[in-house]
């Protein structure tokens, strides 16, 4: 998996980037196929902002999070993220499953 951490108006300190890791860690784990995962820290006025795009075989998993504080807005982002990793791999066994049984009954 390749891992690339940037950020807009804030340097990425190694505690940020080993928080982000930790979490992201914790997401891709329950997903074998994911070839890259990039990270953009950013802040905007009062609003600490995280946003992720993970790359997996045949679609790019987009989610983005807001807080005040960073590392709030980085647990809403694996929060969600993990949601939809999880929905995607739900999706694609339920469509094995499904031409399997197609091929059982022919």
């Amino acid at each position: 998996m390749n891992l690339n951490i940037t950020g807009h108006h804030l340097e990425v300190t190694p505690a940020i980037r080993d928080y982000v890791q930790a979490k992201l860690d914790r997401v891709i784990r329950h997903f074998d196929h994911v070839t890259a995962v990039h990270v953009i820290l950013s802040v905007e006025k009062l609003r600490q902002k995280a946003e992720v795009t993970v790359h997996v075989r045949g679609k790019d998993i987009f989610v983005e999070a807001q807080d005040e504080n960073l590392y709030a807005s980085i647990d809403a982002l694996a929060d969600k993220l993990d949601r939809q990793v999880l929905k995607h791999k739900e999706k694609k066994t339920e469509h094995a499953r499904e031409a399997l049984k197609r091929q059982a009954t022919e």
